[in-house]
């Protein structure tokens, strides 16, 4: 006998999707939506489409150096991301692969790092970077994150799916461990890489504190600090901020629909 009440448990879960849907999209909506209106019409809430969009391209293209910016962000970017995918997933490698007396203490070491907040670090940090000269240098934005404690734990726990198999078959076979890493390991866990490659690229890409600490001039800038000072100026043109949001959120989308079917697999733990 069918519930009564299944209907409306339906009907009800519908709802919740929809308003959960609406509060995901909204914001991309009236981000696109202001680019296309004046400040004046973005300032009173006007959410249909206008037409100043290629006006305000036009003020974004003269107030910033966009070609600079853009060269800075995707640098910045896409070395982390390669240094930090190479480093930590050699950690979570060696932390699931090799055994020691003391594996588990020091990974739990490192998971407990995660709990200090990074407002800790900062002076410490800047301090140590001051002292090597690194100020005002892309080395200071991307060596602070090429070891991360988060992707080092994903890659362990990925790793616990590696059929050691292939590891046994590889080493009969005369492959020495970085051959095993990079002709064996790394294929076969490729949907774990791209899911980590979406992850660390949107945490490069929309870093905002620590550029804005050692990044002096406007020279080192990324497109995202550069994006966020257009808000700080005395009458800010909010149809020009809109344009420079939707910019900046471009790249993170394109990287994600591109490996968005790889980013489920790694997700769920899926080998290959």
């Amino acid at each position: 006998m069918s519930n009564p009440l299944a209907p409306i448990g339906r009907a009800a879960q519908y709802v919740l999707l929809a308003l959960a849907a609406f509060v995901s999209i909204f914001p991309f909506y009236w981000m696109v939506v202001g680019a296309t209106n004046t400040s004046a019409d973005v300032t009173l809430g006007k959410a249909s489409f206008g037409t100043a969009l290629f006006d305000n391209i036009g003020k974004l293209v003269t107030t910033l150096d966009l070609p600079r910016l853009m060269f800075n962000s995707f640098f910045i970017a896409g070395v982390g991301t390669a240094l930090t995918l190479v480093i930590s997933s050699l950690a979570g490698y060696g932390f699931e692969i090799f055994r020691s007396r003391f594996r588990e203490k020091v990974f739990a070491g490192l998971l407990l790092m995660l709990s200090v907040p990074f407002a800790a670090l900062m002076i410490p940090l800047f301090i140590m970077m001051a002292n090597l000269k690194l100020i005002n240098t892309y080395q200071a934005i991307i060596l602070p994150s090429v070891a991360s404690i988060f992707i080092i734990f994903y890659f362990r726990q990925a790793t616990k799916a590696f059929p050691h198999e292939l590891r046994d078959a590889a080493k009969i076979d005369g492959l020495k461990e970085w051959q095993i890493f990079l002709f064996v390991y790394m294929p076969v866990m490729r949907s774990t890489y791209a899911a980590a490659t979406i992850i660390v690229f949107m945490t490069h890409w929309n870093n905002y504190l620590w550029p804005l600490i050692v990044l002096q001039t406007n020279e080192m800038k990324t497109l995202t600090l550069a994006t966020a000072s257009l808000i700080s100026a005395y009458v800010p043109d909010w149809g020009v901020v809109m344009v420079g949001a939707i910019l900046a959120t471009l790249p993170t989308l394109i990287i994600f629909f591109l490996l968005q079917r790889r980013f489920v697999e790694g997700m769920l733990g899926a080998v290959k």
